[in-house]
């Protein structure tokens, strides 16, 4: 039985595609369109997903639509209502898009695919991103919590998971949401919101939490657990170009300018930002207090998410945890739960924002509906495009570019290793992409991570982003607990996915520099030789020679693009950066050898 999941019109659009309860391919539309964060129509994800299967549309039993229209529609009319007049510019925005498209999606779907409409079904949008991340999460049973900006009506909800049965029994509906809160400090600390927000995490350890109580103000907790805004410092609810009021600006004061560069007086002020200004002390205590504000907010949604856990625990009593929703994405969090709260397991889905609502729509019709027996837990996130050695000659060839071709296995690693040995800095393209916005050793960017210079080197001629943000390690698991205090709990869940911040171990923050934050911390990804056998044998190889079983692991993209999906796109952007080596499965490119 072959059921695909779509998800589109809001955030990141992606399809997804089941058989008989396993996942057969799921990917972000952005992959294909090269459009970051493309939210339309994930055409080209469908194509991709049936070519996978070697299917067409008409061989599809249904395709599930991750969320209900005409629930959101009926949502943002009341909430413009509400504060008309004030918000008839949002009105007519949201008819625009509304009218013409978005409460269509039965007909769009139909159309598009030659699919008899009879065949669409919805799935509400928390319920989605529940079942995205209970079925796959091998738990028999399992607490949930669900966080994000706001789904139909519902922007929190807590259940649980017993079987093929989902109970979500209490929820927080719009606008009351934790995950519009940490937004709206997105947009004011000059971020881009739903795609800034790893940006406030990276800014936070440079700051303190001297706003915490001010913060506080913002939002109310009540003793069951559940919170509500206070919409006085809030207009995303009513503005169609602004979160938050001038009674937000009056308390953290002016928000920050878009173009002006972070540093601080700990982060230094890297070369590449040019000169240093004659302002440079006046900057750096600008960029504290915002620094200050960052990790003030994240604070509080550690603070939050770790009482949800706390009752939550005490109410079901499971052991195990399914986080998912955007808030999913916060790695610091997600650490902190697993240390802090009462649950030995925890399970993060790694497409935790609206592209895992794909995947958690068909997967709830096949299973919660359809009553279907749960076969497949989900261990790795491979399931986007991959391409045979024969199509990836066939793309150098025509292009006429230069290659080696290693046949041998062993040779090859030997080689990858040697080069990340002398400073090296590699494209890794290897298998079918990850689903989700991590790079998990299919498509990374892959470096030496022993000296503190090779953070800017990357930063300065590949990533070009800011120099804050800090790069993750991959290690292998037999060595993770000589690197990172990852505790006695089961961790493999959230380090399989690079979904946890955890302390490098202080006898290896000097070992490991290029990818230890300021404040000691790391985003581990944990790999094992089941998972990726190529990507751990690099690591294995290059520990083996030098002692050190780590690597430096970031995305394979430059800064504003998504993540590369096919050999075209690596070889774009391997032309573009200062990559030295491109590897494409056994064939690698020299820089030096491009015309």
């Amino acid at each position: 039985m072959y059921i695909l999941g779509i998800s589109c019109f809001y955030h990141e659009s992606a399809a997804c595609l089941i058989n008989d309860g396993k996942i057969v391919a799921a990917s972000a539309e952005e992959r294909f369109s090269r459009i970051k964060h493309d939210s339309g129509f994930p055409k080209l994800a469908i194509e991709f997903c049936l070519k996978e299967a070697k299917i067409n549309a008409k061989d599809l039993d249904y395709v599930v639509f991750y969320e209900k229209p005409f629930w959101k529609f009926q949502r943002i009319l009341v909430s413009i209502l509400q504060t008309y007049p004030i918000s008839s510019r949002l009105f007519v925005k949201a008819m625009l898009n509304w009218l013409t498209e978005k409460l269509w999606v039965r007909s769009i779907i139909s159309g598009k695919l030659d699919v008899d409409s009879k065949k669409v079904l919805f799935v509400p949008h928390h319920l989605s991103h529940a079942a995205a991340c209970f079925y796959p999460s091998g738990f028999e049973k399992a607490a949930i919590m669900t966080f994000d900006a706001v789904g139909e009506f519902t922007t929190t909800a807590i259940g649980y998971g017993v079987g093929n049965k989902i109970t979500l029994e209490k929820e927080i509906r719009f606008p009351h949401s934790l995950g519009l809160l940490y937004s709206t400090f997105t947009a004011f600390l000059g971020f881009e919101v739903n795609d800034g927000e790893y940006k406030v995490m990276g800014m936070a350890p440079y700051g303190k939490p001297k706003y915490l109580n001010k913060v506080k103000k913002l939002i109310r907790v009540f003793p069951d657990g559940s919170y509500a805004l206070n919409m006085d410092y809030f207009s995303f609810h009513k503005s169609a170009d602004k979160s938050y009021t001038n009674k937000f600006t009056d308390l953290f004061g002016k928000p920050r300018p878009k173009d002006l560069y972070f540093f601080t007086k700990n982060s230094g002020f890297p070369t590449y930002f040019g000169e240093k200004p004659k302002n440079y002390k006046e900057l750096c205590e600008l960029n504290q207090h915002f620094a200050d504000i960052a990790v003030s907010i994240q604070a509080l949604t550690e603070e939050i998410l770790l009482m949800f856990a706390k009752k939550l625990y005490e109410k079901t009593k499971i052991e195990n945890l399914c986080l998912v929703g955007g808030i999913g994405l916060n790695s610091v969090a997600n650490g902190v739960l697993l240390r802090k709260s009462p649950f030995k397991q925890i399970f993060v889905q790694p497409a935790a924002g609206d592209d895992g609502g794909a995947m958690g729509a068909a997967l709830y019709i096949y299973h919660a509906i359809l009553g279907k027996k749960r076969i497949f837990t989900q261990d790795n996130s491979y399931f986007g495009i991959g391409f045979s050695e024969k199509e990836i000659e066939k793309f150098l060839k025509r292009g006429r570019i230069k290659y080696s071709h290693f046949k041998s296995e062993t040779k090859l690693i030997d080689y990858l290793s040697n080069e990340l040995i002398n400073k090296k800095i590699i494209g890794f393209f290897h298998g079918r992409a990850e689903w989700g916005p991590r790079a998990l050793g299919s498509r990374s960017i892959l470096a030496n991570p022993t000296t503190e210079e090779m953070k800017d080197i990357v930063n300065v001629t590949i990533k070009f982003r800011e120099p804050y943000r800090p790069f993750a390690p991959v290690v292998l698991s037999e060595k993770a607990k000589d690197y990172f205090e990852v505790g006695e709990k089961d961790h493999s869940k959230l380090t399989n996915f690079m979904l946890g911040v955890f302390q490098v171990k202080k006898d290896k923050r000097k070992v490991i520099p290029a990818v230890t934050h300021i404040d000691g911390s790391a985003r581990p990804q944990i790999i094992s030789k089941k998972q990726n056998a190529r990507y751990y044998n690099i690591i294995k190889s290059f520990g083996d020679k030098t002692g050190v079983y780590v690597l430096l692991n970031t995305s394979f993209n430059l800064k504003g693009e998504p993540i590369v999906n096919s050999p075209k796109d690596a070889m774009n952007t391997f032309r573009k950066s200062g990559l030295d080596i491109l590897v494409l499965e056994k064939f690698v490119v020299l820089k030096k050898d491009l015309n």
